[in-house]
């Protein structure tokens, strides 16, 4: 690495920034995780109250630029069409 000090705030920055993607991005895992959880356990207020919580999380991650936003998207889609299915079926 070069020993300038434009490189050396970049560096840090990006340090900043990777921590920081990487704390976002396994905190939706988690709530993918839990909404996903309920919706195998047919708990349809769980699953609805766990699914607005991971689009407010897609959203902020989207907004500050860690997933794209059709990602997010898609990710928020297959989510609603499981809990739409289990709707259908109980």
């Amino acid at each position: 690495m070069a020993v300038h000090p434009s490189v050396i705030k970049r560096h840090r920055q990006s340090l900043k920034h990777r921590a920081r993607n990487v704390e976002v991005k396994s905190k939706l895992r988690t709530l993918i995780k839990k909404a996903r959880q309920a919706i195998d356990a047919k708990n349809n207020q769980g699953a609805s109250a766990q699914l607005r919580a991971v689009d407010k999380a897609l959203g902020k991650a989207v907004r500050k630029g860690i997933i794209k936003r059709n990602t997010a998207s898609r990710w928020l889609s297959r989510l609603a069409r499981s809990n739409a299915s289990i709707g259908a079926t109980a």
